[in-house]
């Protein structure tokens, strides 16, 4: 989803995950729909999404009637009932929804959501949860780990690294990581090359498999 292009993007379930994914679309400037049978919830994100709508999202005349086929995007917050996150899943992609975004608490959970019909399934506790283990147990300052066990950390310069260039340090040979950029407080990143000399106090953004970025951190 580019950021310069704005996109439609139906929302359903406005709780604590599906309300956090639908403002951050909006302040990101994309146009949201959002869904909820609940009509609390309803009232309260209707000042701060495009349009709210009060629906059950398992039944698809009343989602065809509501306007979800005119929208290609869709994110299945719904987490806590499974039996509706399933059927509402089912019924987005009835209505041909394209790209269909879904929450689950367990891995079983994913597999019905992907065999009835959605194209990314996302375990929102359990990422947070190896997110936070890593950022304790590596020294890590943040860190965004991919699926295929690759990794993009922000760390603290190694001690022995003030004043010398990332040729000299050999971070890559002796770690096997990438040094991509660097950032002191106050200042803007900077990406980073050969001869980037490492300043007093800097943050490195550093890439590779996460075992290479956890040993590598480890030792910062």
């Amino acid at each position: 989803m580019a950021d310069n292009q704005v996109e439609n993007v139906v929302v359903v379930g406005l709780g604590r995950f599906g309300g956090q994914v639908a403002e951050s679309l909006i302040k990101l400037g994309h146009e949201v729909l959002g869904v909820d049978e609940d009509d609390e919830l309803v009232q309260q994100w209707s000042d701060r999404l495009t349009h709210v709508v009060q629906a059950d999202s398992t039944d698809g005349e009343a989602m065809e009637q509501v306007g979800v086929k005119e929208f290609t995007r869709a994110v299945v917050g719904i987490g806590s009932d499974i039996e509706a996150s399933v059927l509402t899943v089912l019924t987005l992609s009835e209505l041909g929804l394209g790209d269909i975004w879904a929450k689950a608490v367990s891995v079983k959970h994913g597999k019905i959501l992907r065999s009835v019909g959605a194209h990314h399934v996302i375990y929102p506790e359990a990422t947070m949860g190896d997110r936070v283990a890593h950022l304790i147990a590596g020294r890590m300052l943040d860190v965004i780990e991919f699926d295929d066990g690759f990794a993009v950390a922000r760390t603290r310069a190694p001690r022995d690294a003030t004043g010398r260039t990332l040729a000299d340090l050999g971070l890559r040979t002796k770690y096997g990581v990438t040094v991509i950029g660097f950032k002191t407080h106050g200042a803007d990143l900077l990406y980073a090359a050969p001869d980037t000399v490492v300043p007093d106090g800097a943050e490195l953004i550093v890439a590779g498999p996460l075992d290479q970025v956890q040993r590598f951190t480890a030792a910062t």
